[in-house]
């Protein structure tokens, strides 16, 4: 039976025990507020901890600890992790900085831990069918992609939060978006080159950065793409959508969340019976990304006991942080 550990007990880390009380133990919750690891620790009848530091020293007999604190905190405390030597399973963003996944990467080669990285958004059942058929060569040359991130994020959801700081959050495309812009790369490639456009609208006294950006991408394959990303949706969640042109083909991945197949046309082949995907997770006033956690943990499972491949690799969390960095970088430099 694997142990684990959460750092952090904020939202998310409800998904992470559910989740973890169905496929293993739950040995230690940590969080510097201590109402919420109590809370947490209560529920799953385990033992609460108030630091990192705190945990490692009374080193409970733990496998591998989710990383579910602020973006800014990945890095920190997944290096703390690892050099305690516990496999780590890093929440979306891997980090905020380049530089912070280049030395996670380096630490987990070091102590020879897995650094598992979590993009649920690879299971949604229209892009498993679409990559498929983009690796079977059915749509040809890829020409251009358009991705579209259309969600609403009110005052309230920053309010008294790290969420909206540049220290912790780090900007609207790493909170909100990097699961997408994940999928643009594990889809499409590398991206060479990037212009950007980014705007604060309605959130000038919420946040520290963009609500509103228009991105124009250069691919290593020679695709271009574009991606328009807001969190000013009127009133809720519109869009998550991804549209692929190519030489032997268009298709569109739509819905709120990427969850469905909204259009396609390819030559000779025709994308049929998916299943169902889970729900997006809800927070109550807001909805997040699809839920695919069980997915994420049946992987971490199957490589810690079956030496099975890692689902997302700590190199591709990693270039996901440096597309956004990049995109940051030029953005309203011309």
């Amino acid at each position: 039976m694997i142990r684990f550990a959460i750092i952090g007990c904020g939202r998310i880390s409800q998904r992470h025990a559910e989740h973890i009380a169905k496929r293993g133990v739950l040995v230690a919750v940590v969080d510097i507020i201590q109402e919420k690891a109590n809370a947490l620790a209560s529920q799953y009848n385990t033992k609460a901890y108030y630091s990192v530091e705190e945990f490692i020293t009374a080193k409970p007999t733990v496998d591998i600890v989710a990383i579910c604190t602020p973006n800014g905190l990945h890095a920190l405390h997944s290096i703390q992790c690892l050099q305690a030597h516990y496999h780590v399973l890093c929440e979306k963003p891997m980090a905020i900085k380049i530089s912070d996944c280049v030395e996670m990467i380096k630490v987990a080669k070091e102590n020879k831990q897995h650094l598992f990285c979590i993009k649920q958004n690879r299971f949604n059942p229209p892009v498993v069918a679409v990559k498929k058929i983009i690796d079977e060569g059915r749509l040809g040359k890829i020409y251009s992609v358009q991705l579209n991130c259309f969600w609403n994020r009110n005052a309230d959801y920053y309010l008294n939060s790290w969420k909206g700081t540049k220290t912790l959050d780090g900007g609207t495309l790493f909170t909100q978006f990097s699961h997408f812009i994940d999928l643009l790369y594990w889809m499409i490639g590398d991206v060479t080159k990037a212009k950007a456009i980014t705007k604060n609208y309605a959130h000038k006294n919420d946040i520290e950065f963009e609500d509103t950006g228009a991105v124009l991408l250069e691919f290593s394959n020679g695709a271009i793409g574009t991606i328009h990303y807001t969190v000013n949706s009127y009133n809720k969640n519109m869009e998550g959508s991804l549209t692929i042109f190519g030489e032997k083909g268009t298709v569109k991945i739509g819905g709120q969340y990427l969850n469905e197949l909204e259009y396609q046309q390819i030559e000779d082949y025709t994308i049929e019976n998916l299943p169902i995907g889970n729900i997006a997770n809800n927070y109550g006033e807001y909805q997040g990304s699809m839920s695919n956690h069980d997915k994420v943990y049946d992987n971490v499972i199957d490589v810690l006991q079956n030496n099975a491949i890692i689902s997302v690799s700590s190199f591709e969390g990693m270039k996901t942080v440096e597309i956004i960095e990049k995109i940051y970088a030029v953005a309203n430099k011309e």
